[in-house]
């Protein structure tokens, strides 16, 4: 039975009123006029008004003690949380080429709503564009057989090659598209830095630029459903799995002899702020001298782009303009894509600051409390000066030294980041202010869910400097509201037992759940579980995450990468050091549906039908609520999960005779067929299709027919399997014939 608050006195106004009018004929028997009009009960309906209100206030004595109590146990609630992003400044052309230097905190905005740099960029000017080799599978043996004769036409009797043909594409893509590496020719994004403005001499360009530093935003594939806290490292953390940035050599040209024709490259340091293979950041380099900015100048006019060299570009607008190349490639094998990458990038957080603010002056007493105009702030951004001297910010006053004998280790304060309330010292632990002194504070503010704004809304500035432009390429993400204090009471049992440090099982589905900005539909906690390994794996611990809502598969929906970063950086400061957290998305198994049912006389065969398709989807559904509850269960040893009854059981195979029983329950069905089809997705059937895993089932297509169960032929459109044919044909070559990049000269209408 749930707790009910107790009040101390419930009477309300009519029941005063009845009350003391009943007590008149005992008292003062010859008192018989109890109409309103009569002065006595007007003076009675006073006193009773006057009454209720006391006892309303007496009556909130008991929350106001509960939430006096609540308050003494600490339990902090989350402050807001600011939204990230990343932008890119741009140069126009000029007469005169030179660098402009953007400072750390540099203001930018997107409509009203703030957001400033998280570090100094170097404007260069020049403007960069990505280009890749992009791969061109299967082409036509005509077309094969035309690019070999022109290779073979500028290199003489060349040996036997087999042209691996390219297209130069630019990147990021017009569709937005992610790139993988591996569907690049040579594992590469080449960035070409042009000028300005195709007038300006490129000798000046080279020497505006050579020493300088430039930086390369990279921010990877928004749709990767997974992440790896690795143990004794933090999210994010620079890897040395980090982008490689190379140059072409000091020589103008290629050495004449055929043989020889092959770009030589040397590394330049890159130093990345972050593991860009797993979060937004970027990577500076520092650009060479100017007399080694140049290009090959020997080159065929069909030698361009073929192997090591940069992609061919056919606009002769665009390849006047090109300062130098530079490659990037990665120093060790990866499956990672990517979203975008671009110069002059810099990350951002939302965030207003506040200078000065004039707080109420110091009193002298013990406990002095202040509150900031503008809660909730971020924590760790408020500053205070007590008559312009600075005083520091500490978790606790109980630790901090008594103020006689002055230091500055006594001039402390505490701060509660959403409510903004800043607490000074007693004298015994932390100083006092002085009495008349001035307060001053400084502090950040973030506007929550406002600041995940679109791509390109961060557009302007108030301090930008003429001629330079800044856009956001990708929306920005993590922005959400500081938590509410009902939601808060309902996490201080939870918080009591893990105290924000992620051990059992519920403390990872609490944690998880808690995390800002995101609605979690399901969280299951593997123990000592690595989902490519199949097998167990000590000190690992796997989270398959479900959102509540997916825009590109709804049926099914997967953590992006915002979801997953937000997750990440919630828990990672949480977890055991040696724990080795893998946060993962469902491993969705599709599975084709076909069911006969016989439908009751008096029922509508649409509505029945269409009843039994949504019983069975909700049946397979990942997830039931879209938003889990709080476990209730009392925390167990980690290696055991709570027990949870939210959507499709992990383990649990999907079977033919459990899905006729779901459609024999369905109100209007009088009975299921036992013909009915359940396949997998490749259209093999099977009566039970096994899950293991991560595994979860995705329905890819249901039918429910009045009478026989239809074929799945007509459901699936003539799905079927994949042959097993050699590509190869027959024998292996005698000699194996060297493979060579080829760039594809795009075809062009002329009408």
């Amino acid at each position: 039975m749930p707790l009910t608050l107790p009040f101390i006195d419930d009477r309300r106004y009519d029941e005063l009123v009845g009350e003391a009018l009943a007590r008149i004929p005992v008292h003062t028997p010859e008192w018989t006029n109890f109409n309103r009009s009569d002065p006595g009960v007007t003076l009675i309906e006073v006193f009773a008004f006057l009454t209720e209100s006391l006892l309303y206030r007496a009556n909130q004595i008991p929350e106001r003690n509960r939430k006096k109590f609540l308050q003494l146990l600490r339990v902090p609630l989350h402050s807001s949380t600011p939204s990230r992003s990343m932008i890119a400044f741009s140069a126009a052309p000029a007469a005169d080429p030179k660098p402009l230097l953007i400072t750390e905190g540099f203001e930018v905005r997107a409509g009203q709503v703030p957001f400033r740099t998280t570090r100094t960029v170097d404007v260069l000017p020049v403007e960069g564009r990505m280009f890749v080799k992009k791969k061109i599978t299967d082409p036509p043996a005509d077309v094969v057989k035309l690019y070999e004769q022109l290779y073979a036409s500028y290199r003489g009797d060349a040996p036997s090659v087999v042209p691996e043909l390219y297209e130069a594409v630019p990147f990021p893509s017009r569709d937005g598209a992610p790139l993988a590496l591996s569907d690049t020719a040579d594992n590469s994004v080449w960035l070409a830095l042009l000028a300005l403005d195709a007038n300006v001499d490129l000798a000046l360009v080279r020497k505006a630029i050579a020493s300088r530093t430039l930086t390369i935003g990279v921010v990877p594939s928004l749709s990767a459903s997974e992440a790896t806290l690795a143990p004794g490292r933090r999210f994010g953390a620079t890897s040395t799995l980090a982008l490689q940035v190379w140059r072409p050599d000091a020589a103008n040209g290629l050495p004449d002899d055929p043989e020889q024709r092959t770009p030589t490259y040397r590394l330049i340091d890159a130093r990345a702020n972050a593991d860009v293979f797993s979060v937004a950041g970027t990577i500076d380099i520092t650009l060479p001298s100017s007399d080694q900015l140049k290009l090959w100048e020997n080159l065929d006019p069909l030698e361009a782009g073929v192997n090591g060299l940069p992609p061919a570009i056919e606009d002769a607008a665009v390849a006047d303009r090109i300062v130098t190349w530079l490659r990037l490639t990665p120093s060790a094998p990866t499956s990672a894509s990517f979203q975008w990458m671009g110069i002059h990038a810099s990350p951002v957080t939302q965030s207003a600051r506040i200078l000065g603010e004039l707080l109420p002056n110091g009193n002298g007493e013990p406990d002095q409390i202040a509150r900031l105009a503008l809660p909730p702030v971020l924590p760790g951004s408020v500053t205070i000066t007590v008559d312009n001297e600075a005083w520091f910010e500490v978790d606790d006053l109980a630790v901090a030294p008594p103020e006689v004998p002055q230091s500055a280790a006594s001039k402390v304060f505490t701060v509660n980041a959403e409510s903004g309330e800043v607490r000074f010292g007693d004298g015994l632990r932390g100083a006092r202010p002085a009495e008349g002194s001035t307060l001053r504070a400084s502090y950040e503010y973030a506007l929550g869910v406002e600041g995940n704004v679109g791509a390109g809304a961060i557009n302007a500035s108030p301090a930008l400097p003429a001629g330079i432009k800044v856009s956001n390429p990708i929306a920005a993400w993590g922005g959400a509201e500081s938590e509410t204090v009902a939601e808060g009471e309902k996490q201080i049992s939870r918080y009591l037992q893990h105290r924000e440090r992620l051990v059992t099982a519920s403390d990872f589905v609490a944690l998880t759940l808690r995390t800002p900005g995101v609605d979690i539909a399901r969280v299951e906690v593997l123990a000592n579980y690595h989902p490519e390994r199949g097998t167990e794996a000590p000190g690992v611990v796997t989270l398959m995450l479900v959102p509540a809502y997916d825009p590109e598969q709804p049926e099914a929906p997967l953590p992006r990468r915002p979801f997953i970063d937000a997750v990440c950086r919630h828990l990672d400061p949480r977890r055991l050091i040696t724990t080795e957290l893998l946060l993962r998305g469902p491993d969705y198994q599709g599975i084709w549906i076909s069911i006969g049912i016989k439908v009751e006389a008096g029922f509508n065969e649409s509505d029945v039908c269409e009843a039994v398709k949504h019983d069975v989807l909700a049946f397979l559904a990942p997830f039931q609520s879209s938003r889990q509850p709080m476990p209730d269960a009392e925390p167990v040893v980690l290696g055991g999960t709570p027990s949870t009854n939210n959507g499709w059981k992990l383990g649990k195979a999907v079977v033919a005779l459990e899905l006729l029983a779901v459609a024999n329950r369905t109100r209007g069905v009088e009975f299921a067929r036992d013909d009915i089809a359940l396949a997998r997705a490749d259209g093999s059937t099977f009566a039970r299709i096994d899950m293991t895993g991560l595994q979860l089932p995705r329905i890819l297509g249901i039918r429910v027919t009045n009478g026989p169960a239809a074929p799945l032929g007509d459901l699936m459109g003539g799905a079927g399997g994949t042959g097993n044919g050699n590509p190869n044909g027959g024998g292996a070559p005698t000699k194996t014939p060297r493979v060579v990049q080829v760039p594809v000269i795009p075809t062009e209408c002329r009408c």
